[in-house]
Parts: structure tokens; sequence; C-alpha cells
């Protein structure tokens, strides 16, 4: 394998520049390591001789990412610090004359290795691909698909590395060196403070996960707490959280579509996390729905990611590379299928177009950066564990969808923002104070907050 070797080498200078000018060390099948000058915050390892091939024909983001979930190459280290990578080779590799001489190198590789299958679902790993069989994009039979594919991929699993209350959203660190727990707890309480909450009104949550802010929300402010959501094993978990808590007579989580609330009226609404699967042509009924459910005078919170402007040089060849390229088809086929980012004007644009009136935005990019960094240490922490329940790939896939997510929001690639709208009352009073002073006044609780 002396030739493949070589070739091997030719290649990773062809994608990453040759090893003095690179930040990262690369180890081979055969034993050769080649060493940055200064020290390396991850190895890429280059396990078998088909690898560089296998990963780069045709070159897409999603062959290269397949090469690490199935064990061509591994990322031995900082997982975070190698999500460069994909944009390293995309700008390498992102002129005519860079693309052909790395296709010459990628043939004198061998297109096979002993250890490869014929099992195109590569041992039952969980992929979208059956959900293009399941209707139209975002119709109400798909979404409910969409949702179980992420999210049922099982309580235990997830627990491994959430807080203690299974909170799946960005954390809220005001310090900066909070627990996961506390700073959770305190994202929580911060939508309750935002929302105003108050003894007695009717909050729903929609897209309520585990069941944490309608818990929380019940037990500090003394809401009646409403959640819903299209995970049957996120239900069953928030009803025996709920009824553990004592809380049977004051929260309830549904089973059910947002679309279909039907004449349910509320209080407060928040969405947390939930937008992204909504998609940008349904935002229109996605704000309408909210807006009918949404008493007058009522407050709605809608926390969720957006894309950012992506200000990056493009490489020289990028037409014909984008197409190629094909980017977040990762995302869409392992790990959110239908998953939508849109601009924060989108957002605010078709709220207030379905009559919202916006009070608040913050932006919570750094804290979710954060966030994601502890949920990548502790499945880590857990590797075994995660790898017994949901199997190698699908570990693979969540540690270098958090890790890479992380590097994504630390770049501003993509963004976090809660969005405060108002539904005037028929006065045209939007019921909140003149200032955020309560919001952040953290010695004296909020006006609704039972006392603990």
């Amino acid at each position: 394998m002396a030739d493949a070797g070589s070739a091997a080498r030719r290649v990773a200078e062809d994608l990453f520049g040759p090893p003095a000018e690179r930040t990262f060390e690369i180890r081979y099948w055969d034993g050769v390591v080649e060493r940055p000058p200064n020290a390396s915050a991850f190895a890429l390892d280059v396990r078998t001789p088909s690898a560089f091939r296998r990963m780069l024909l045709p070159p897409t983001e999603l062959k290269i990412v397949e090469a690490y979930l199935f064990g061509d190459i591994d990322i031995v280290g900082d997982i975070e610090a190698s999500a460069v990578l994909g944009d390293v080779v995309a700008q390498r590799i992102g002129t005519a004359g860079a693309a052909w001489r790395l296709l010459q190198h990628l043939r004198a590789l061998p297109s096979h290795d002993e250890h490869d299958d014929d099992d195109d679902e590569h041992g039952g790993v969980h992929v979208a691909r059956r959900l293009f069989r399941l209707g139209r994009m975002h119709s109400k039979a798909r979404d409910a698909h969409v949702v179980r594919f992420h999210y049922d991929v099982g309580n235990d699993f997830y627990s491994l590395w959430l807080d203690r209350q299974m909170v799946y959203s960005c954390a809220y660190f005001a310090r900066g060196d909070e627990t996961l727990d506390e700073a959770q707890t305190a994202k929580l309480d911060l939508v309750c403070r935002k929302l105003r909450l108050m003894p007695g009104e009717r909050l729903l949550d929609i897209g309520c996960g585990w069941g944490a802010l309608v818990i929380h929300a019940a037990k500090a402010y003394g809401v009646r707490a409403t959640g819903i959501t299209l995970s049957e094993q996120q239900a069953a978990f928030a009803r025996a959280r709920v009824e553990a808590e004592g809380l049977g007579d004051r929260v309830t989580i549904a089973i059910r579509d947002y679309r279909a609330l039907g004449d349910q009226t509320f209080d407060k609404i928040s969405s947390v996390g939930m937008v992204e699967h909504v998609g940008l042509a349904r935002l229109p009924a996605y704000f309408a729905a909210a807006y009918r459910a949404l008493a007058s005078g009522g407050l709605f919170l809608n926390h969720g990611i957006i894309s950012l402007a992506d200000a990056r040089p493009r490489p020289l060849f990028d037409p014909i590379l984008r197409r190629l390229w094909q980017r977040d088809q990762f995302i869409r086929r392992y790990v959110f299928p239908d998953g939508d980012l849109v601009p924060s004007t989108a957002v605010i644009g078709v709220a207030e177009h379905e009559a919202f009136e916006l009070r608040d935005v913050e932006s919570l990019r750094e804290h979710y950066v954060t966030t994601l960094r502890h949920w990548v240490h502790r499945l880590e922490a857990h590797a075994d564990e995660a790898r017994a329940i949901v199997g190698d790939v699908t570990y693979r896939v969540w540690r270098l969808y958090m890790a890479a997510s992380a590097h994504g929001f630390q770049i501003g690639r993509i963004g976090i923002i809660q969005s405060l709208f108002a539904k005037p009352d028929a006065a045209g009073i939007a019921h909140v104070p003149r200032t955020r002073d309560d919001i952040y006044a953290h010695r004296a609780a909020p006006a609704g907050r039972l006392a603990d």
C-alpha cells in the first residue's frame, strides 16, 4: 500500500495544504503521522486506503461527513475545532485546476476496502430518506414524522447529555461559569419573566419538549399550563414528570399540532426551539395560529435559531461548487429533516404581518455556543452508554452535529433570538411595562413569581 499512502498524502496536501501550514495532525493507516508546527487541538485519523476517495467522490459536504460517520476517518480530540475542515476543503478545491489535480490524486487510491458492505442503511442508522414518501413538506402528517424522527431517538439517549430537567434548547449563561443545570433553569425563568406570567393565567407552550417550561411556570408562577408536542416519547416523559411533581390539576401535556388548537385561547404563549421546524412558507400559518390562540392583550414569546448573513469569501469556482457541495444536506438527512432556518427579518416581518406587535428582541448567540459545548462534552463523557443505546453511527451524528452547530454560532453563521410579541387589546394597549427593568431585576422576584 506504499503507493496508496503516497497518493493519500498528496490528497491531504491538496485539501489542507502542506503539513507546515496546518493546525492539526493527520494520522494514516500505515503508521505515518504528519504533525503541524504547533500543538494541534485535534487529529484526523485516515483509517483506510480508500478513505479520501470515498470521502470526496463526489466532493460534497455530505460525503465528507459520511466518511466520519461510517468510520473511514475519525476525529480525535476537540471535534468543534475540526468543524473548519469543510470550509477549508471547499476553499482549496474552489477552482477548476485545483479540482482537476485533486481528482487525479484521488484516482490513484483504491475505491473499496475489505470492510465494505452493501447495507444502504449502514446498520440501521437513523436517516430521513423514507420521509420523502410521506407527503408534501410541512403537511401535518409529514411534520409529525419529522418531529418523531428527531426526538424519538430515545429519552434515555437525551438524558445522557441534557440537564436534569431535559431542556433541549439554548440555556442562559448570565455570567458564563454557571453549570448547565443552573443555566437552563435561568433560561426557563427568563422566558417566564419576559411573558410577565401571573398566577392563574393560562399558558400555552408550543413544542413543549419534555415539559420543563410548563412545569417551571406552574410551580414558580402559578399558571395553568398546556404543553403540546408531536413526539409520543416526549409526551409520555412529560406527563410522568407532571404527575411526579403533583401538578396534574394545573399542567396538561397533549400530542397536538400547532395548527389544531381549535377554539382554545391562552393569556400567554411560548414557543422555544419550535420555529426552526416550521419552514419559511409556513411561517404565516404558524404566527396566525398563535395569534388566534392568544387572548386580547396577551404576549407571545418566540425563541428560535435564525440564519445570519454569510460574508465569507467565496471560491472562484463558486457556481459549480455550490451546486455540488450541497450545504446542510447532513443536517437534513440525519438530524433535522425539512428544517429551515430563516433570517430574523422573515420571522419578525411575518409576525407583524399577522398583526403582532414586536416589543422586544434579544440575541442569545453566545449563550448557545456555551450550551452546545456543554452538550458535546457530556455526550463524549457518556460515549459508551450512548453507543449502547443508539449505536456508533448515531452517536457520531450527534457529536458532529452539535459540535458543528457550536462552530456555526461561534463564527456568526447562525444565530438565535428571543422575540416578544404583543396582541394589543381593543384600545390598542400592549400589556407590557415601559422598561425591561422587571426582566433583569435579579434582586427582586418578578410580580408574578410565587415564593419559593
